[in-house]
């Protein structure tokens, strides 16, 4: 039997010895009485802990459990420790809520915890403000509601979330976001979103690249191409001949120059090509740079080297070759005949190496310049035009001299 249970019938018991004493000494009339004033009092007191009880469950909920008497101690122990095991629960759990906030706000992507409604339980501040979410007004309102891209809910329809689907920010124009839904319970899910403007800016400018490049490497194949069959199929003079293999030649030249370009970038995202780094003086690197830049040019332009401040610099020697290097050539790329590039050097009142290239030719628009040291990035094609003349009129040249006459002539 359980103490509490031996303690319970301790009273009772009582009453009924004394009842049989009465009985026994008094008669039954007085045993009656003994009777009912122990059971009236046994009555009273389990009343009055009843009481007790029912006052602290309709109390406030963090009131302290009462002290019970007699057998009722043993019950508001059992309550008060069921109390304190609750509570314990409640404080882990609340500190576990506040480490998954406190975790989530320090993730880069946005969370939303959605019900198996899809209803907004929850957000974090990355996502309030990606998908411009007010929590204390949005809780409980259907994700489909706030975020309206018809790409959005064609992807919340077909219920397959195994990839992520972008769409426009709704509050910053010229933003894109990556919304991925993922299942957590059985009955709930999470948004996640991401800024993927500048990774979707860097694939689009991919593809630009690639394009210009298939079309840079496409012309001088087609002009080599072109003289290789001609040269097989029609009879021309020495004269001819040098020429057009010296055309072929600096078609080459173009092509190893692009691919050059290309394997310098290869190199330049590598991991495993490290920095090499040193103390090195500028003007001889000046200097040779602008013997580059007239042998590029053949005597067509003018052009001046102007070093105010020599100066010793620290960093990568041929890394910076390779940036001036490319400033010079796109110079006299673009500088018509008899033009003048000036490559200069100086070192500020801050002490900072400055070099620049100045030249005559078409320029950049001033909508371009923000944007020059953005990877892959490329001034439209419109740039390239003067440059292509050449090229379309040999390509005429080419198609004058396949002609089926079978005759020659040099333009």
């Amino acid at each position: 039997m359980k103490p509490i249970v031996r303690e319970g019938l301790a009273a009772p018991a009582i009453v009924a010895a004394l009842t049989v004493g009465a009985w026994l000494t008094a008669g039954s009339g007085i045993a009656l009485v003994v009777l009912a004033l122990g059971a009236g009092a046994i009555v009273a007191f389990h009343l009055s802990q009843l009481h007790v009880l029912s006052d602290w469950a309709a109390g406030p909920l963090d009131a302290d459990v009462p002290e019970g008497r007699g057998v009722w101690a043993h019950l508001f122990a059992a309550i008060y420790r069921r109390v304190r095991a609750r509570a314990a629960y409640e404080r882990d759990l609340r500190q576990i809520i506040e480490r998954f906030q406190q975790a989530s706000a320090a993730i880069p992507d946005g969370i939303v915890v959605l019900d198996a409604s899809n209803r907004i339980d929850w957000a974090n501040a990355r996502a309030i403000t990606q998908l411009g979410l007010h929590l204390a007004h949005d809780r409980g309102q259907p994700i489909a509601n706030l975020v309206r891209q018809p790409e959005f809910q064609r992807y919340l329809e077909t219920g397959d979330y195994g990839a992520s689907v972008i769409v426009p920010s709704q509050r910053e124009a010229n933003r894109k976001l990556a919304l991925q839904l993922v299942p957590f319970a059985a009955d709930q899910k999470l948004l996640m979103s991401r800024d993927v403007t500048e990774l979707e800016a860097v694939a689009r400018m991919r593809r630009d690249f690639i394009a210009n490049v298939s079309h840079e490497l496409k012309t001088p194949l087609t002009v080599i191409s072109g003289f290789v069959e001609t040269l097989q199929d029609v009879e021309v003079d020495e004269r001819q001949r040098r020429r057009f293999l010296g055309l072929m030649q600096e078609q080459a030249s173009n092509m190893q120059r692009l691919v050059a370009d290309l394997l310098t970038l290869s190199a330049l995202e590598s991991e495993q090509n490290p920095l090499h780094e040193e103390r090195f003086d500028v003007v001889p690197l000046l200097i040779a740079l602008s013997a580059d830049a007239k042998a590029l040019s053949k005597g067509a332009h003018r052009i001046e080297l102007d070093v105010r401040d020599p100066a010793t610099i620290f960093g990568s020697r041929d890394e910076l070759a390779s940036a001036f290097g490319n400033l010079v050539s796109n110079a006299v790329r673009y500088t018509p005949p008899e033009g003048m590039i000036t490559l200069a050097w100086r070192v500020d009142e801050d002490g900072r190496g400055v070099f620049s290239v100045t030249d005559t030719g078409i320029g950049i628009a001033p909508e371009y310049i923000p944007r020059l040291t953005a990877r892959f990035y490329r001034v439209d094609r419109s740039r390239s035009r003067a440059t292509g003349a050449e090229l379309r009129r040999r390509n005429r040249l080419i198609r004058f001299m396949q002609r089926p006459s079978g005759r020659t002539a040099v333009p």
